[in-house]
């Protein structure tokens, strides 16, 4: 490990404010400053890590005064979608890796913007997509490399959760996602599914996103619920919002894979990732978690996943689950994407996910957009590696490594059971 340097975090709302204190679970971490627009946010932010930490971070309102400071080597970013970006780039020109939570982009010219800043000042960008290290998504890339599926030829992946109340309560609670809603129709939340998705499917590393068409269904989800729960009297009663409440976006990778995302949030239902694998020897759909083998599994009959997860469980989860890490933040899954982070700023290297995978799984949501205002019609997928994807330099073997199984990195101590005597 290099010399120790120190951590800052911008935007500190509900997502932001967890995942601050989650960063400073990770050893090695040293948060110094926190930063928002609200001075009442960051003054309870610095408060929380009095409390909870025993710590207290200079606090700004202006990041990039914040970002001046020599002594802060990477920063997290955890604002708004259209916003991430540019400080983003900001913060790299500044010196300082960066970590960055999920969202889509606005225009193709922003991801080109991220990847040329970190190739021209060495710093990296990493979208801090959790869903990459979930428990069940890592024993399924384990069992895609070791053969259970076969080839695989189709996924799927969704972000499917009911969030009418925080959509349109944003004002209220300044949130951005309401603004979003109201102007823009395309897959604005794409990577959650898709991260792991592209990990699977080697994307940027000997393939890669070639084509995107997108279709959207109308809205009227968030209007019911207007209805429903606020009246007549209130503002956005009537609103003819424009993002669709069910949005469908299929992917084709050069190699012959289709994926195909679902965006639903301003819908009564239930949460899901809508996750599947279909490959030549077998398929995993998260509709009742079930999982066929051929030749494994009875003919034509679904089994559970369950016992496969834990056959299969990718040896992260074994030495973590050791350690209690499943207690933390969404099943443990976000303290393990911060440790990767941490890992990568503390020792100068390159992260599990680079800014190419950023730019590609951010790019979705613009070229979703374009797909749609054109009446559905393919959009052609930028190569953010310019051609390196077919012979990209080696990745970064390792605990955290996303792109292979790397069991010797781990710690994992043999269960003992005990026997009972005869």
């Amino acid at each position: 490990m290099s010399e120790k340097i120190k951590f800052a975090v911008i935007g500190v709302s509900g997502r932001g404010s967890g995942m601050a204190l989650e960063l400073q679970n990770v050893e090695g971490v040293e948060i110094v400053a926190v930063c928002d627009l609200y001075q009442d946010r960051v003054d309870d932010m610095i408060k929380r890590f009095e409390e909870e930490h025993g710590i207290s971070p200079d606090g700004y309102t202006d990041y990039k005064e914040m970002i001046k400071r020599e002594d802060i080597g990477a920063v997290m970013i955890s604002t708004t979608w259209i916003t991430h970006s540019r400080i983003a780039v900001d913060c790299m020109k500044a010196g300082k890796h960066v970590g960055m939570e999920v969202g889509g982009a606005a225009s193709i010219e922003e991801c080109w913007e991220l990847v040329r800043t970190s190739e021209e000042t060495g710093k990296f960008c990493m979208l801090l997509e959790n869903c990459c290290y979930d428990r069940f998504e890592m024993a399924l890339f384990n069992m895609k490399r070791q053969g259970l599926f076969g080839e695989v030829v189709h996924t799927q992946g969704a972000y499917q959760h009911d969030l009418r109340d925080e959509i349109v309560l944003g004002r209220e609670n300044r949130h951005g996602r309401l603004y979003n809603f109201m102007n823009r129709d395309g897959e604005v939340y794409p990577t959650h599914q898709l991260g792991p998705i592209c990990k699977l499917l080697d994307i940027n590393r000997g393939n890669r996103m070639v084509s995107v068409v997108s279709m959207s269904s109308k809205a009227k989800g968030l209007n019911q619920w207007i209805k429903d729960n606020k009246g007549e009297d209130y503002d956005l009663y009537g609103y003819d919002f424009t993002l669709g409440d069910v949005v469908t976006t299929m992917i084709k990778c050069a190699h012959g894979e289709t994926i195909l995302l679902t965006h639903e949030c301003s819908l009564p239902r239930p949460y899901s990732r809508g996750y599947r694998i279909d490959g030549t020897k077998g398929m995993y759909t998260e509709d009742d978690n079930q999982i066929y083998i051929e030749g494994r599994s009875p003919q034509h009959e679904f089994e559970r996943v369950e016992p496969y997860i834990e056959e299969f469980e990718h040896p992260l989860w074994k030495e973590y689950y050791q350690r209690g890490v499943h207690e933390a933040g969404h099943g443990g899954m976000d303290f393990l994407v911060l440790s990767a982070f941490a890992e990568a700023a503390l020792n100068d290297t390159k992260p599990p996910i680079d800014v190419y995978d950023t730019a590609a799984w951010m790019a979705v949501t613009c070229l979703s957009e374009q797909s749609i205002s054109m009446g559905s019609h393919p959009i052609a997928f930028p190569d953010f590696t310019n051609g390196m994807w077919i012979d990209r330099e080696p990745y970064r073997r390792g605990r955290y490594c996303l792109d292979e199984v790397c069991p010797e990195f781990y710690d994992i101590k043999e269960e003992i059971k005990e026997e009972t005597a005869e």
